[in-house]
């Protein structure tokens, strides 16, 4: 039986931050992912997405993310790690390697190749199933917008929640339509899976469609807030919902400038908590270009706007 308690609630997809050298800055991240876990209604973190940079992480470098979180967090909640590949291969390489550094579960994107060229029909499932039967932790599926080549139809996503261990589907659509549809066909014939919302840019809309939690990258911003939000939606409670939501909609507005996530909303974020005082440093590795000064000035003005920073901090 799959545990669908487990895997429901808040995921936040934690960024990492690096040194001067763009190294990993392990005390940093060990800080970070020990902040973000703190906060109740956290039920676990999720690394290496794409908050976490993980297109300019080399692959032993994802597996010492995971090592990091799982020795920081010691068991008290799962941790997952993102995992991307070209090839059926490498993407069982990246999940063992996940496994071995004590990693509870993988949130599988498909090969980006498809984003450009499209996929067999049958090749999205038996991916899945090839990366499943390699390993014995849980598969979050990352569903990408229905824009891209790489969405998968309703009929795949239901295929792939017969697989054993598939727990968790995050559905980021990004289109209300294909959405509801998803939703409903998956809580109809695969009620054992949990459904998760990835729409960092509009929460409440994808959330009061009756589903399980949240796997955001925002999560990471202000867990507090998205872990209130998700817990009055699932108390029905919409005026509390909506008191939340204004709190997140003027947040995203200063950070993430609605944008759905991308590496330049990831930076600004990156930037809003360096501001913060969360973290040691904003750097992003390239080819991601650092902000302007006037970007990041931008930013210091919505922080004091909502009241996350005091006039006395300096971008």
């Amino acid at each position: 039986m799959k545990d669908k308690k487990k895997w429901s609630g808040v995921f936040p997809a934690v960024l990492i931050p690096f040194k001067d050298d763009y190294s990993i800055d392990e005390e940093g991240f060990r800080a970070l992912v020990r902040w973000v876990a703190s906060h109740e209604g956290i039920n676990g973190i999720v690394v290496n997405g794409h908050t976490g940079e993980i297109m300019t992480l080399l692959p032993e470098e994802r597996a010492e993310a995971v090592r990091i979180a799982v020795d920081e967090l010691k068991g008290r909640i799962p941790v997952i790690s993102g995992v991307s590949a070209e090839g059926s291969i490498e993407a069982i390489q990246h999940a063992q390697a996940v496994e071995k550094a004590g990693g509870e579960g993988i949130l599988l994107m498909p090969p980006h190749s498809w984003l450009r060229f499209g996929m067999q029909p049958d090749s999205t499932v038996e991916f899945f199933k090839d990366v499943a039967e390699a390993i014995n932790i849980s598969i979050v599926v990352h569903q990408y917008p229905a824009w891209t080549k790489a969405s998968y139809t309703t009929d795949q996503l239901l295929r792939m929640a017969k697989i054993p261990n598939v727990v968790a589907f995050k559905l980021g659509d990004r289109s209300i339509d294909k959405y509801e549809v998803n939703v409903r066909a998956l809580k109809k014939n695969a009620p054992d899976v949990t459904i998760l919302t990835c729409h960092d840019e509009y929460l409440l809309p994808t959330l009061v469609q009756g589903i399980d939690g949240a796997l955001v990258g925002f999560g990471c911003f202000v867990p507090d807030l998205i872990a209130e939000l998700v817990e009055a939606v699932k108390n029905q409670d919409l005026v509390a919902a909506n008191t939340v939501y204004d709190r997140i909609y003027e947040l995203k507005q200063a950070v993430y400038k609605m944008d759905e996530p991308s590496s330049t909303s990831h930076l600004r974020m990156k930037e809003a908590m360096y501001q913060r005082g969360l973290i040691s440093s904003s750097h992003a590795r390239r080819p991601v270009l650092p902000l302007t000064e006037q970007e990041k000035e931008e930013i210091r003005q919505g922080l004091l706007k909502v009241g996350l920073i005091k006039d006395s901090v300096k971008a």
